[in-house]
């Protein structure tokens, strides 16, 4: 905006405030002159306050007036600013619930009532029933949870470290509040019909007391914990005989929440400093057991395969393309807060367990990365991306906003290229490009990137190992004597050693867990790998000591060998090199090529032709017509609606003198009626009916989709103009307590200039079919800017099933003719309300178009 004023300013006040500009490093733009009166506004009111402040203490002083009676004024100030900002808030506070009744009850009864689930979402059951069941079973779950803590959980804690040797439960309760399942959603329709995926949201507030006793006087316990997330069930394969289901596969699609309380000497983990790292550790550990891609699974019957269960081949890869980011919040000030300074912002994304993040961009609310990630998707729907933007600095990085973005939509659509708005923040918006590669078996799609891309994906499942040495000692008296040494031979029992295994495919390294003392460990884990280069990339598979990290063996596959295979896919046992003579791992590799996924086609619709006047002589106007492609950039119901139905058969241009023509307003009327039974024309008393609904008054004509001005030509200005109209940011949601349509109209950016100083513009809102000026919305007008920010809110008295079969006609509209007898439309757009979800609420922006406008490419 300021680099419009300056445009529109002399040349020489630009010039003047070029210097002022520029010792305040706020912008290399030059300044208007309305600019630097605003700076020397604000900066005499920053002096006067300084003034006002700083001048009763020198006065004090002068008279030789006691420091107590500037003390007394400083509290009363002081006391007036927190009573002031006490009542701001409760004021603040109210609004805000007036403005979002339905997201405050909803938060609400989460906390509250655990229900929020299913009163936020139809589609989610409650599910008391079962509730039930876990709160008659739960003093069951608490003896096998017992159990399983002293003769599992116990021994392990012991071994993972020599401080840790005298460690013992001493108390192990988990109290009388059981797990709650606040809601329930079933997937019938997206899935494989051989089986049942349930999401269940979990809250778990409960009154546990666990005591532990590391090593005398030390003591550690738990008393309290609290756990929030979303519990994915998958039942497979069903079956024809009992139990029907042949496994169980349970998993977090998201990292939880978590909250501890802990007691004795681990209560310093309460403290700020330690809380959140003790709390994130324990995430991790669960992240690493139960967040995707890891999972848990119980086989029912012993035909079940517990590799494909526990790792079972991901959806797909999603290669994220993070662009450009603009209008992001200022974080940094100077001056003691006198002068907005900018951000250094940079980005983390996450998807599952993995978490990457972008280079900072240093002093720049407008930040370009073009940076290119690729994530492993093994959920969709159901996996989301998670983005979320730092204003980094020395102490405590700033948050900018979030955004979180559900892959199958990306999945759906093959590719996504779009702006997304950040929530969290009062402005931001990020530039993502998504594009969705398929795995493929088939050789023939192989294609090496020159960019650095990923041409296929390695999945390798981690089973076991057997007869592994306990040491490197054990594995040289292997290779000398052919048999152990005496020493281990008169050892009454040769303890196994504490293993791991490090996977290598060129850089990417990665790590399983660690099994303790077993010479034949056990570790069931997958792993992913992207592959640039089949035929010389290799991967290396180490098994190591822990303690020592000592090699017990190793194992080297060509990547190349599993082009040759039958499905690309090896399932065998291999002899490791480097250990003992019947050392072996047991592993499961599978190769696939990934396919760009090219996105649906857009459709190319006609709009309908630019009505001309032309004079009465004339019995026959052009058969003109002009098409244009879709305007969304990524294709939506809710956007597509915008687009304009070709017409069926030519259209005769209407006589001057005779009003509207039949045919043409037969057309206009189904444009934006869109009914799929076929159309009739229109008779001559309706033809009339909306002659002189327009002709009512002057406002009408304004502001009436289907009024005379549509017969009007528009301005010669929009005429010859060949770039975009805008785009108009929209919420849109339904207020079920209210029984309310609630329509936000947020904002509109990179309207149409209709002069020199800027344009004059308002919107208008009909909800369809509805469209006489009695049920006309308008918001008020903002003056010379091409980016208007509104913040109107309008409500509309339908049910919701009524809603689901309106549509929304919303136009942005010149407060200032050009002409008495011109049009004075900036933008249209039409919202089909059946394909949006109103109970959650859409905000997004959309493009504006005019239709009937005959746009040359």
């Amino acid at each position: 905006m300021a680099s419009e004023a300056g445009q529109m300013s002399p040349s020489g006040s630009a010039q003047g405030a070029g210097g002022l500009h520029e010792s305040l490093s706020i912008s290399t733009e030059k300044l208007s002159t309305s600019t630097v009166n605003r700076i020397l506004m604000e900066f005499l009111i920053y002096f006067g306050r300084a003034v006002f402040f700083f001048y009763p203490v020198y006065l004090t002083g002068y008279m030789g007036l006691s420091i107590s009676w500037v003390l007394l004024c400083m509290l009363m100030v002081t006391w007036w600013k927190k009573n002031r900002q006490w009542k701001d808030s409760r004021i603040g506070t109210a609004i805000e619930f007036v403005d979002n009744e339905t997201h405050v009850i909803n938060t609400e009864l989460k906390s509250a009532l655990q229900m929020a689930s299913w009163v936020q979402f139809p589609n989610v059951e409650k599910v008391q029933w079962l509730n039930k069941v876990l709160e008659q079973a739960w003093p069951f779950f608490g003896m096998y949870m017992e159990k399983l803590l002293r003769n599992h959980i116990q021994p392990i804690i012991r071994q993972t470290n020599g401080a840790l040797k005298m460690f013992t439960f001493t108390k192990i309760h988990f109290g009388h509040k059981p797990l709650q399942i606040t809601g329930m959603k079933a997937y019938t329709h997206e899935v494989d019909q051989r089986q049942v995926i349930l999401d269940m949201d979990i809250s778990y507030e409960s009154d546990v007391d666990i005591d532990a006793e590391v090593k005398p006087p030390i003591t550690a316990g738990v008393k309290g914990v609290k756990l929030y997330g979303m519990l994915r069930v998958i039942l497979e394969p069903l079956i024809g005989q009992a139990p029907l289901v042949g496994g169980i596969t349970f998993f977090f699609i998201r990292r939880p929440k978590l909250q501890i309380n802990w007691t004795g000497t681990t209560n310093l983990l309460d403290s700020p400093a330690f809380s959140s790292l003790s709390e994130e550790t324990i995430i991790n550990i669960i992240a690493s057991l139960m967040v995707l891609p890891n999972r848990m699974c119980i086989p029912l019957i012993d035909q079940v395969k517990v590799d494909q269960m526990r790792f079972p081949l991901p959806r797909g890869v999603v290669r994220v393309h993070l662009i450009e980011a603009r209008d992001l919040m200022a974080k940094d000030t100077y001056m003691m807060g006198l002068v907005k300074g900018k951000s250094d912002p940079y980005t983390t994304l996450r998807v599952g367990n993995r978490q990457v993040k972008s280079k900072t961009i240093k002093e720049n609310l407008h930040p370009k990365w073009n940076e290119v990630y690729e994530f492993v998707i093994h959920e969709a729907p159901g996996q989301e991306l998670e983005m979320e933007l730092y204003d980094e600095d020395t102490d405590k990085d700033d948050f900018l906003g979030r955004y979180n973005l559900d892959f199958g939509e990306v999945k759906r659509e093959k590719e996504i290229d779009q702006w997304f708005p950040l929530e969290g923040a009062d402005s931001g918006e990020v530039h993502l490009k998504l594009q969705w590669l398929s795995l493929k078996t088939d050789s023939t799609l192989l294609k090496e990137s020159t960019d650095g891309f990923a041409c296929a994906m390695l999945a390798v499942y981690l089973d076991n190992a057997s007869n592994l040495p306990k040491d490197y000692k054990e594995i040289t008296d292997l290779q000398k004597h052919g048999k152990q040494s005496k020493g281990a031979r008169l050892t009454k029992k040769n303890a196994g050693p504490n293993s791991f295994v490090e996977f290598t495919v060129n850089n990417d390294v990665q790590k399983s867990k660690v099994i303790y003392a077993s010479k034949d460990p056990v570790w069931e884990e997958g792993f992913t790998f992207f592959v640039h280069n089949i035929k010389t990339q290799q991967l290396t598979v180490q098994v190591k000591e822990y303690e020592k990290k000592t090699q017990l063996g190793v194992f080297i596959l060509p990547l190349s060998r599993l082009l040759n295979t039958s499905d690309m896919n090896i399932d065998q046992r291999f002899q490791l090199e480097q250990s003992g003579a019947n050392s072996h791992i047991k592993l499961k590799a599978t190769l696939r090529i990934l396919h760009l996924e090219e996105p649906p086609p857009k459709i190319v619709i006609s709009s309908p032709p630019q009505v001309k006047q032309q004079k009465p002589k004339t019995k026959q106007g052009g058969n003109t017509s002009a098409s244009t492609p879709s305007l969304a950039t990524t294709p939506s119901p809710a956007v597509a609606s915008n687009s304009i139905p070709a017409a069926s058969s030519q259209i005769r241009v209407p006589d001057s003198n005779s009003g509207l023509d039949e045919n043409y307003l037969a057309h206009r009327r189904s444009s934006f009626l869109a009914s799929e039974a076929a159309r009739s024309s229109p008779s001559t008393s309706n033809m009339r009916r909306f002659d002189s609904q327009s002709l009512l008054s002057e406002n009408s004509i304004a502001s009436s989709r289907f009024d005379l001005s549509d017969g009007a030509a528009y301005p010669e200005a929009i005429r010859k103009y060949q770039g975009s109209f805008g785009h108009i940011h929209l919420t849109v949601r339904y207020a079920s307590l209210r029984k309310k349509l609630i329509v936000l109209v947020n904002s509109c950016k990179d309207l149409f200039l209709c002069s020199e100083n800027g344009t004059d513009s308002y919107v208008r809102l009909y909800l369809l079919p509805n469209q006489s000026w009695i049920h006309r919305k308008r918001t008020h007008a903002k003056k010379r800017t091409i980016n208007p920010v509104f913040n109107d809110k309008f409500e509309f008295d339908v049910s919701l099933e009524e809603a689901k079969t309106r549509k929304l006609d919303v136009a942005v509209k010149n407060n200032k003719m050009f002409h008495k007898r011109e049009r004075n439309d900036i933008g249209m757009v039409i919202l089909d309300l059946s394909q949006m979800d109103l109970i959650r609420g859409v905000t997004d922006w959309y493009e504006l178009t005019l239709p009937g406008l005959r746009k040359s490419n």
